[in-house]
């Protein structure tokens, strides 16, 4: 679906060969540089499976998960209440329409809605993470569509830039997703929309300008809305999506070309004033940064570069861990391994590109079999489990 918030690569020649280029000291906001090493960032691991408890294991990653499914009711049978209560996952994601069939998907009304939201928080033995989309404008899972109010995009409240205007918009967002149980929020946008022709940024207004003051200051004002409200935020797309030429909908996204050291300035500002609850990692290419990997799947991007040299000590998020052109290079197990290496906590699995019912499990098996193997540790899983618990409601 053109709209979807996931921007998902597709398996079309999603080419990873090296070919970095140094990036321009001109870009370079103040106090950010070239990703160098740290220590900030995680370590490859050494096999100590000794002893290993695989039942506690298994529940640890599975908290660290975010699944989609179909349906706008749910039963005890429903292999996605089974996930929440017997598998103990970290969260849902909510969507209006599925990707695949084009038909609804969990939402319809609101009173409909929010009942599925009890039944899942219900079945859950402990907090239960309920996340969605709710960026305003078009990208709104909840929408005048299915019975909630209309709300301006990011481009139209960027080009108002007045606080008491963010606020106010802020509120209508939080409002709607309160009054259904939503717990966290993939927004706000904070990619500079320096490209007004990028088809998946500024030509669907989910950005606030191509001026990272008016980002950052409109961006503050919506995250201590959602705060004030006990929602949780997630910045995104780090490292910076918004100079792209493609959407990543429909075409592998390069951004190599177009890429440049002042996209990091919001991530770098709201990170450092402390206006940051989550940091959403994109799965874009950029050979400046990484000449092998996309982003969301980088040691040097994430741990080197957010997590380093930005000090970014709390939770990142994944895009759509399903995402084609992530699954069709790596695989499944080889894209999870890669993700929690680099740094990455909370893990999507939208089930939007594939549905896939079993995958909780899956992944459950995989974990194991890579702690086993020494590719991740114990340790690993435990230090993301930390910092997604600051995400839980």
């Amino acid at each position: 679906m053109g709209l979807s918030r996931r921007h998902l690569l597709t398996a079309a020649g999603l080419s990873l060969t090296a070919g970095a280029a140094a990036c321009g000291s001109k870009n370079e906001p103040t106090g950010v540089s070239s990703p160098t090493p740290t220590s900030a960032g995680p370590t490859s691991p050494a096999p100590t499976t000794t002893g290993l408890d695989e039942a506690a294991l298994r529940r640890k990653v599975a908290s660290l998960l975010v699944v989609g499914f179909r349906g706008q009711t749910v039963t005890a049978d429903d292999w996605i209440v089974k996930a929440v209560r017997d598998q103990h996952i970290g969260g849902i994601i909510l969507f209006d329409t599925d990707q695949l069939t084009g038909r609804p998907r969990n939402i319809t009304s609101p009173a409909q809605v929010t009942q599925l939201v009890t039944t899942l928080r219900e079945a859950a033995p402990g907090p239960l993470i309920v996340s969605i989309d709710q960026e305003g404008g078009r990208i709104s899972r909840l929408n005048p569509g299915n019975g909630f109010p209309a709300s301006q995009s990011q481009a139209q409240v960027g080009a108002v830039n007045q606080a008491a205007h963010t606020t106010s918009w802020a509120e209508g967002l939080v409002r709607s997703m309160t009054s259904v149980g939503v717990t966290m929020n993939y927004a706000p946008v904070v990619d500079l929309a320096t490209n007004p022709d990028n088809p998946a940024i500024a030509k669907l207004g989910r950005s606030f300008s191509a001026d990272p003051n008016v980002v950052i200051s409109n961006a503050t004002e919506e995250i201590k809305v959602h705060r004030a409200n006990r929602i949780k935020t997630s910045i995104k797309h780090f490292p910076g999506f918004g100079s792209a030429t493609g959407n990543t909908d429909f075409d592998v996204v390069d951004v190599t070309g177009t890429w440049k050291r002042s996209d990091l300035i919001p991530f770098q500002r709201l990170i450092a004033a402390g206006t940051t609850d989550s940091v959403l990692v994109a799965h874009l290419l950029n050979r400046h940064l990484d000449p092998d990997k996309p982003m969301s799947l980088s040691r040097k991007v994430v741990g080197d570069l957010l997590r380093g040299e930005l000090g970014w000590t709390g939770p990142v998020v994944s895009d759509d861990m399903q995402a084609k052109g992530i699954t069709a290079k790596y695989g499944t197990a080889e894209a999870f391994t890669l993700a929690v290496q680099a740094g990455v906590d909370l893990l999507v699995y939208a089930n939007q590109q594939v549905y896939e019912p079993k995958i909780v499990t899956k992944i459950l098996d995989v974990a194991v079999d890579r702690v086993k193997r020494g590719d991740l540790t114990v340790a690993q899983i435990d230090a993301a489990v930390a910092r997604v618990d600051t995400l839980r409601p």
